[in-house]
């Protein structure tokens, strides 16, 4: 697997700081709820009542609060406070949404300040487990199912892995080390 570096680049220049949700489709029935895409891996911690999620910051900066929501048939129906009618949820239609990131837990005691943003891995050195270097993470790529890590290989290949805790079962930012365990074949060099 293979990406060149162009494709950690985003489109959208809120990505860095915010991290997109969903995006609103068309409107549900006349109460006003709306069909939404989810781009997130937990739709019911993201939809879950009382959620703030906004709007990027360059448009008009809304706060949308989830009233209810509920899945039907591999889709997510949403309810907003405020939201009322057909007529306010069509006007949503195509509106993206997004959360602030949050600080991932490393599992260290809760009197150390250990946690990281997505951003933090990049310049790490990746390492398997017994210590041999397996390349630098030269981009992090949020996608809808998960985040993935772009590993520059030591050769000069770039692999993409799954940032999931069966495959990166380490993150030590202030080492400047992140372990991976990878499955044969997903690095190219290894």
């Amino acid at each position: 697997m293979s990406t060149s570096a162009s494709s950690s680049t985003h489109s959208d220049p809120q990505q860095s700081t915010l991290l997109r949700v969903c995006r609103i489709g068309r409107a549900q029935g006349l109460k006003g709820e709306v069909n939404v895409l989810a781009f997130t891996d937990e739709p019911e911690v993201r939809f879950a009542p009382d959620s703030v999620l906004l709007t990027a910051a360059g448009t008009d900066g809304q706060k949308f609060v989830v009233e209810h929501a509920r899945n039907f048939k591999k889709r997510w129906i949403l309810k907003f406070e405020g939201i009322d009618d057909r007529t306010a949820a069509e006007a949503l239609n195509g509106t993206q949404l997004y959360i602030e990131p949050e600080v991932t837990d490393t599992s260290v005691p809760d009197d150390e300040e250990d946690g990281y943003y997505l951003k933090d891995l990049v310049g790490l050195e990746a390492q398997s487990d017994d210590g041999t270097v397996l390349g630098t993470v030269s981009g992090v790529l949020d996608r809808p199912g998960q985040s993935l890590l772009e590993i520059t290989e030591p050769l000069g290949a770039v692999s993409l892995i799954p940032f999931v805790e069966q495959i990166v079962p380490e993150v030590d930012i202030e080492a400047g080390v992140i372990v991976l365990d990878p499955p044969n074949g997903l690095l190219q060099e290894h």
